[in-house]
């Protein structure tokens, strides 16, 4: 009797597991992503020196303005996660021989999250169209692996002391794991801004460079024809 009791119970907390991550998954891009959204505003203020800030007022503001392109990249996100967890899952318990490809699939997984803090961090810190927005953040993650690295090591730190002391685990985490991923994303635009810099300086340095050359050129020209 206890056995068919358990074996009733387990399809129904499993049906029940499940029903749950769907609704999740339908909210998040409408409640989630903007409300993520609005903490990577209050952080960006943090990192970039005005740490006096009213919080309540920037996470309303933040979510107010951020709130359609959140939206739909979250949608995307969303979308792009299922399909590529439904594949590894396939390919990890169900394909036989296919066990590499489920590996490159939760590498790709991997990424993709990572790619998300990216998302968020230059949807409060640009104004760039979303599809833009969504191809910059994915490619900024491919081109600086070692940040991909440091964000999902900070945020395994992170998650690990916060399950040692779960009252900070439930109020700090995720402003924390926010902090983190827009220090990283500034620390990455400010080098590459800088890298800009430097080599506009260059080729203007070579363009001052060409110019007193065909100057010097004419005067000799000049003088060759007067003598």
């Amino acid at each position: 009797m206890t056995k068919f009791l358990m074996a009733v119970q387990t399809p129904n907390a499993h049906n029940e597991q499940l029903l749950s991550n769907w609704i999740l998954a339908i909210l998040s891009p409408f409640v989630l992503f903007p409300a993520t959204a609005a903490l990577f505003t209050v952080v960006r203020k943090w990192v970039m020196g005005n740490p006096d800030v009213s919080v309540f007022k920037t996470f309303f503001s933040g979510y107010k303005e951020n709130y359609k392109q959140s939206m739909i990249g979250g949608f995307v996100y969303t979308l792009l996660f299922v399909i590529m967890y439904v594949d590894y899952t396939v390919y990890m318990t169900q394909l036989d021989g296919f066990q590499l490809v489920g590996i490159v699939m939760l590498v790709l997984l991997i990424v993709l999250f990572v790619s998300l803090f990216n998302f968020f961090s230059m949807t409060v810190h640009y104004e760039m169209k979303t599809t833009q927005l969504l191809k910059n953040a994915v490619l900024l993650t491919l081109i600086r692996p070692f940040r991909v690295f440091s964000t999902l090591a900070g945020s395994a730190i992170v998650i690990y002391i916060g399950m040692q002391m779960p009252v900070l685990f439930v109020i700090f985490l995720f402003c924390i794991i926010a902090l983190l991923a827009f220090f990283n994303f500034y620390a990455t635009f400010t080098k590459m801004q800088e890298q800009q810099e430097r080599m506009k300086q260059k080729e203007e340095e070579e363009s001052e460079t060409e110019q007193a050359l065909l100057e010097t050129a004419e005067k000799k020209g000049d003088s060759s024809s007067k003598s």
